[in-house]
């Protein structure tokens, strides 16, 4: 527990601005943008730099105390949820820009740098970061990189593990590492792999090195509205068989639009049943080439209207209607949770017209929204807390992420597992997988204080008994050693 002592030597540390003990400002952190699940922390704190991180996580390891590293508190799968009795590290004060390196297109950033703020600072060189979650403009790049973040344009580009090149990670003892090298390359294990989309589980970034991308010579977008869903699933089926990999391809169903073309004026077409909007970036001549066969395809599969913005505010109007959706939500439900699940492009007809039928079952509303060039999905199941719907939206909001599993995909494309999703890791991995996984987790964090009671299925979450532990017949006769 937490006393007066403790509260004194976080001070001395961090000084009195940069400890917050009252209730009204530890309330402030009790959730990230998953709000249905909170818990009020025991301390917030404030470092302003790399030395404060690692000498609050050192005072945490002294007094045995968990704690949960924080960006900006956008995640939407209770991953930065506090814990009870713990310590919540906030690094929101580590917003510089140590450097941008055009010569060999990298830029070095605190973990409290906005994702969007790293284009802006590249652009006057002609260079871009690639990720663009759609919260671009208010998540981090700490952030991004606990949960490996990935947005409209990572079906050309990936996720932020194909960009991140180096970090400086605090780990668990207060000591400091550097994980991966300048060039994204280290002898050795990834362990830069391994620590990006770990959920804070291992450690706490304090400085990261990104790779910067030359700005496209040229960008096509369209707009394209579709008769149903399956027609604009097989359009994009087909547009990946025919070779084409366009930068991002992304569908809303119409209550998606309906929300989003109130809140920005997009010019969405709020009654077509489905539409999709597809980016082509690159040299002109092949973006020209490539955009022609696209349309083509477009309306071979029935396309009922193609809009094809042709100024650069134009298209960033429509891009802020795909990107306003989540928000936009609230204005037809008055509570929502958002989902996050994969499934293979080839059967995204099937699981929206699964995801269709299960809304009816349990009376529920879905929105869907979501990068369809890599399957991965973001329904939106619409309730009403104050007409007692919680419980019925929070399980088809599960149901539906383990239905992406039965149908071959994954629980989370960037979302992350947090703590909405721990429980469901069972129906992906087997009790060994399970059990490998904790193992390296424990190689990083002996004592389980790095944001504990996220990403693996515990007793207290989940209700389950844990099982007893059997020897594996190696450690038995001495030659590994349990961690």
């Amino acid at each position: 527990m937490l006393d007066a002592a403790m509260v004194r030597e976080f001070t001395d540390l961090l000084s009195e601005n940069g400890v917050i003990t009252d209730e009204v400002g530890l309330r402030s952190y009790e959730c990230d943008g998953l709000t249905g699940f909170r818990q009020v922390p025991a301390l917030v704190v404030l470092p302003r730099d790399a030395q404060e991180v690692a000498g609050a996580v050192r005072l945490c390891a002294k007094y045995g105390m968990p704690f949960v590293a924080r960006g900006a508190g956008t995640g939407l799968s209770g991953g930065a949820m506090p814990v009870a009795d713990g310590v919540v590290i906030s690094l929101q004060k580590l917003r510089r820009i140590l450097e941008i390196d055009v010569e060999n297109r990298r830029a070095v950033l605190e973990p409290g740098v906005y994702n969007l703020e790293i284009s802006k600072a590249a652009a006057p060189y002609g260079l871009y970061y690639a990720p663009d979650p759609s919260s671009q403009q208010v998540c981090t790049i700490g952030g991004n990189v606990a949960e490996n973040s990935g947005g409209a344009h990572c079906l050309k580009y990936g996720f932020t593990t194909n960009h991140v090149l180096e970090m400086e990670v605090v780990l668990a003892d207060g000591s400091v590492v550097t994980l991966g090298g300048p060039t994204g390359e280290q002898a050795g294990p990834d362990l830069r792999g391994l620590f990006i989309g770990s959920e804070g589980t291992l450690g706490v970034c304090t400085k990261v090195t990104v790779r910067l991308l030359q700005t496209p010579e040229t960008v096509r977008t369209v707009l394209a509205d579709f008769p149903s869903i399956e027609a604009a699933g097989d359009t994009v089926g087909d547009i990946v068989d025919a070779a084409i990999v366009p930068a991002a391809v992304e569908m809303m169903d119409s209550l998606a639009m309906e929300a989003s073309e109130a809140a920005t004026g997009a010019g969405l077409t709020v009654d077509s049943p489905a539409a999709l909007i597809i980016e082509l970036d690159g040299p002109g001549d092949e973006v020209e080439a490539e955009f022609e066969h696209l349309t083509a395809i477009c309306e071979r599969h029935g396309a009922t209207r193609l809009h094809v913005p042709t100024e650069a505010e134009e298209r960033q109007k429509v891009w802020k209607g795909r990107k306003a959706a989540f928000a936009a939500v609230g204005r037809i439900s008055p509570d929502y949770i958002v989902q996050d699940g994969v499934v293979p492009r080839t059967r995204l007809a099937e699981v929206l017209t699964r995801i269709a039928e299960m809304g009816r079952d349990a009376d529920l509303r879905v929105a869907n929204v979501f990068h369809a060039g890599d399957g991965n999905l973001h329904p939106l199941v619409l309730y009403s807390e104050a007409a007692g719907e919680h419980d019925a939206a929070e399980k088809l909001s599960t149901d539906i992420a383990e239905l992406c599993v039965e149908l071959g995909g994954s629980l989370s494309g960037e979302h992350g597992i947090g703590t909405d999703k721990a429980c469901s890791m069972p129906a992906m991995f087997s009790e060994d997988d399970l059990g490998v996984m904790h193992r390296v987790r424990l190689a990083f964090d002996p004592d389980s204080r790095c944001n504990p009671g996220k990403l693996f299925p515990t007793p207290r979450l989940c209700g389950e008994r844990p099982g007893k532990y059997a020897p594996h017949p190696l450690e038995e006769a001495g030659v590994i050693e349990r961690l």
